[in-house]
């Protein structure tokens, strides 16, 4: 059976840290001798997010390999063009092109991996320059199954390649400082690898005998690292790296020239937020700051040399006031679903809650004290505010009354004692008109009980299952949906119990189950949740395995959290660690987490697992409505570009 055919159509809207506002485009300088005179060229065209470039042939023609989300996922561009064969079709990622002769090598994540736990990532090779009869044909893997690659480069003959890669060990579930190897092997003989390095990332090559690349240090400095290769290709193992980069700078991603002693890294210094651009001549030890010069409030990501080392490029926000490219952050855009008839949209927001109807979609625009709850049109055309200046999560619409949605307020992660609020709110909506739209906010829990989060209402509108930490740990309760605990003669019931976490509760369309995400089978760790089932009782409490069979040890690795229902009752819809992490992490903006991949799984046990995306970012808060979302209208927030570096990465040593 053909499981797409299987798995139930609609709509899947999640959100992805950072993604909307990013607003990348590449960028590129002349690398004149004297490094001290820059001069900042744009060189993509503004549309969606373009990154991870490359150069193509010599300086003059200034070609370019990127990156670009414009299809709806990570898909390779030459100049403004796709590669008409950045196959195979079914792959939702393709990372870190290079052509070189006449081949396209590339990051790919379309093949299963042979384990849970480990990331898809690996390098392939396609033959450009072949007739039509061939083109299917010309796809190689050069990463040997069950292994694990990212970040490839070619030496300056094209004869060697370096990559960083788990080879085939399990992903340990690092995701600050992966812990890759350096491994390098022969175009003509990718089998035959030779790990040059323990603990290293991001390798570039100056000609065919030396290697720069980053890991964080001892002392906490991300730094950059020398390898110099013997002169014969063989199994001796290399001397040992030297650092090339002092304390006191983090230096990520290195690009290194092959006619200069020079690398282009990224840079973050104390004093300064931003990550940007400069030289580092690895003979004098000086640095020349680039971008810091030219744009000294944007961030600046991953630096790439020209062959000939006259131009280096980079990607950055674009600028929301330039007046060129894209500047309007969709309420709500397509995504890539590998599944037909499953429609994925992005929200500007978290925690998508879809009407009972379909036409409206409730959301947070952010976490903080400017948050609140917003709904929008399922087209995207139009967004109102319904609370305003609380801090806000988790949204849920009540199936049977019209215009109720519930929500949580108070801070998002805090202790079983912070005081968070589950809130009713109704409003009376025409559907057009003001900005705003009138609503009441009814509180249905008592201040002094503590964490109360996570609303879920149940299918006929009468009660509503939540998260509570009155107990002093965090279990699930159901109460009214109208009066809250505040009904008389009691309007409450604890459902779970347990010195562990329960959280995240979901009602399936029949009202017959709850799911929710747990650690009771590990409740020491705080970060290994589970997907259980029960009766909306309490009672019939079951497990659902999806990374491995009961006993194993892959299952108690899990962390799965927003899971929730398909239509029908039969698939759940979840986050999920299991394919590892797709790409470098520091080479990114604003990501937290590695749990952010969807996944939907059969609700029976009977495996049917299935992932839905595959990128460097985290995904979560999804929610699944049998609707298909219209055709949506770009409509929106102003792009600002307003994302931070990741919050892990410290200064302050």
């Amino acid at each position: 059976m053909d499981m797409d055919m299987d798995i139930p159509k609609g709509t899947i809207v999640f959100t992805t840290i950072g993604r909307p506002h990013y607003g990348f485009d590449v960028f590129s300088t002349p690398l004149p001798l004297n490094l001290q005179e820059f001069s900042e060229h744009r060189l993509t065209d503004g549309v969606s997010v373009n990154f991870n470039a490359q150069f193509i042939g010599p300086d003059e023609q200034h070609r370019l390999v990127y990156v670009s989300e414009r299809s709806g996922s990570s898909q390779i561009y030459l100049d403004s063009e796709p590669l008409p064969y950045s196959a195979p079709e079914i792959s939702l990622f393709h990372d870190r092109p290079i052509v070189r002769d006449g081949h396209l090598y590339f990051i790919s994540a379309h093949e299963t991996s042979d384990a849970s736990f480990k990331s898809w990532s690996a390098l392939y090779t396609l033959q450009l320059d072949v007739d039509d009869a061939a083109k299917t044909k010309t796809l190689s893997r050069l990463t040997p199954y069950g292994c694990v690659d990212y970040s490839p480069s070619l030496s300056q003959s094209g004869d060697l390649v370096a990559v960083a890669s788990y080879g085939f060990r399990p992903w340990a579930g690092e995701f600050h400082h992966l812990e890759t190897d350096i491994v390098v092997f022969r175009l003509s003989d990718p089998t035959n690898r030779w790990l040059v390095c323990s603990q290293g990332g991001w390798p570039t090559w100056s000609g065919d005998s030396v290697i720069y690349f980053h890991r964080q240090a001892d002392d906490g400095w991300w730094s950059i690292f020398r390898l110099d290769l013997p002169s014969k290709f063989d199994l001796s193992p290399p001397p040992a790296p030297q650092r090339v980069t002092p304390p006191g700078v983090h230096c990520f991603t290195p690009a290194a020239m092959h006619n200069r002693p020079q690398v282009a890294v990224a840079t973050r210094r104390k004093g300064d937020t931003f990550r940007h651009i400069e030289i580092l001549d690895v003979e004098s030890g000086e640095f020349y700051p680039v971008t810091k010069f030219l744009n000294p409030n944007i961030h600046h990501y991953n630096p790439f040399v020209s062959p000939q080392s006259g131009f280096l490029g980079y990607h950055r926000f674009r600028g929301g006031d330039s007046g060129e490219g894209e500047s309007i952050i969709p309420n709500l855009n397509l995504v890539s679903s590998p599944v037909k008839g499953l429609r994925m949209a992005r929200v500007n927001g978290g925690f998508p809650s879809v009407s009972p109807a379909g036409d409206l979609i409730a959301f947070n625009p952010v976490f903080d004290s400017n948050g609140g709850v917003d709904i929008v049109k399922s087209d995207g055309s139009k967004r109102w505010s319904l609370l305003k200046g609380r801090t806000s999560f988790y949204n849920s619409w009540s199936p049977k009354e019209e215009n109720v949605i519930f929500t949580s307020i108070g801070p998002i992660f805090d202790s079983v004692k912070a005081t968070v609020q589950i809130a009713r709110i109704s409003f009376d909506f025409k559907g057009d008109g003001e900005d705003d739209v009138e609503a009441e906010i009814k509180i249905l829990t008592k201040e002094e009980t503590g964490n109360n989060a996570f609303p879920s209402c149940s299918p006929d509108g009468k009660s509503v299952v939540f998260r509570s930490g009155r107990s002093g740990h965090k279990n699930l309760y159901v109460m009214d949906a109208v009066e809250g605990e505040f009904k008389f003669n009691g309007g409450i019931r604890q459902v779970t119990e347990g010195p562990w976490i329960d959280t995240m509760p979901s009602w399936s369309p029949d009202g017959k189950l709850i799911a929710f995400s747990s650690n009771r089978h590990n409740p020491e760790n705080a970060e290994a949740f589970s997907i259980y089932v029960m009766s909306p009782d309490g009672s019939n409490t079951r497990r659902i395995y999806v990374a491995g069979a009961e006993g194993s040890e892959e299952v108690d690795r899990e962390r799965i959290n927003h899971v929730c229902f398909s239509a029908d009752g039969e698939w759940l819809l979840f986050t999920s660690n299991i394919g590892g992490v797709t790409s470098d992490p520091v080479s990114l903006p604003n990501q937290f987490q590695p749990y952010g991949e969807l996944y939907v799984t059969r609700l029976d046990g009977t495996g049917g697992l299935r992932r839905l995306t595959w990128n460097g970012y985290e995904n979560g808060t999804p929610t699944w409505h049998p609707v298909p979302v219209p055709e949506l209208v770009n409509s929106g927030d102003k792009l600002l570009g307003r994302f931070d570096e990741p919050l892990w990465i410290k200064c302050d040593f």
